[in-house]
């Protein structure tokens, strides 16, 4: 069955864009400029863009504990441009287990703007994990990812062994160190962070003033259940953390927003 087209997207924000539509191309050239990364800063350091889906009641996931299910065409378009942007996905081990992650696929026609900005044409994947498993399909993979672990891992020279010492980076004891994380991915060529959850590891980032940008899909969606919030952090935020629109775009009955920290 073929793949059905991307739908077009409306502008809502910013006022002064109201009422244009974004058509898909290959390349997707407008939806890529609109979600340009800054000029990063010298010395380089890492900038955060987080990307999540929630639902009308707030649930980050469908009733499967994925947020596969509660997303549509619309995102996926968003999603695919916001990933070639990207130096490196960043998730947590619990996100790696539910989502099912594999390698990370760069669509053929967002390839050519990705080398023009001189990124290589792999997406790298790093995953948070203090001690917790992490899918064998992953670490025995042909590219395994960049494991983001502790000193006192207990497992940590096998997993050396197993992924190879340039593939683990040790940020923290007892706790990863995030600042630090970001940091030594920084420090790799990979400023241009792309976390995607889960909501525990964008709560952690939040609390921490990591953030520099909140992509947040709403789909026209009522779950119920006891699906997590697309922020999950312990304590209040005090004071609360204020974001300001970038832009608003709108597709059927999903909307799209992209928020400064």
């Amino acid at each position: 069955m073929p793949t059905p087209p991307h739908p077009t997207l409306d502008v809502l924000l910013p006022l002064e864009r109201a009422g244009e539509r974004i058509t898909p191309d290959a390349g997707e050239r407008e939806l890529t400029t609109l979600y340009a990364h800054p000029l990063l800063e010298r010395p380089v350091r890492a900038w955060v863009r987080a990307n999540m889906i929630a639902t009308l009641d707030g649930a980050a996931t469908g009733a499967d504990a994925r947020s596969g299910t509660i997303n549509g065409d619309a995102d996926l378009r968003v999603f695919q441009v916001l990933r070639a942007a990207a130096d490196v996905v960043l998730i947590g081990a619990g996100t790696a287990r539910a989502e099912g992650y594999g390698s990370l696929p760069i669509p053929p026609g967002l390839a050519a703007a990705r080398a023009a900005r001189g990124q290589p044409p792999g997406l790298e994947l790093a995953i948070l994990s203090g001690t917790g498993d992490l899918p064998a399909a992953l670490l025995d993979s042909p590219s395994p990812p960049l494991v983001v672990t502790v000193s006192d891992r207990p497992d940590l020279d096998a997993l050396r062994a197993r992924i190879g010492t340039d593939r683990v980076i040790v940020t923290g004891h007892g706790r990863v160190d995030l600042a630090a994380a970001l940091g030594a991915l920084a420090a790799r060529g990979l400023p241009r962070v792309l976390a995607e959850g889960g909501p525990h590891v964008l709560g952690d980032l939040l609390a921490a003033g990591l953030v520099d940008e909140l992509c947040l899909t709403w789909s026209p969606q009522l779950v119920a259940g006891p699906s997590p919030r697309v922020v999950d952090h312990a304590q209040w935020f005090a004071p609360a953390l204020t974001a300001r629109p970038a832009h608003l775009l709108h597709s059927g009955a999903v909307l799209l927003g992209r928020w400064l920290l």
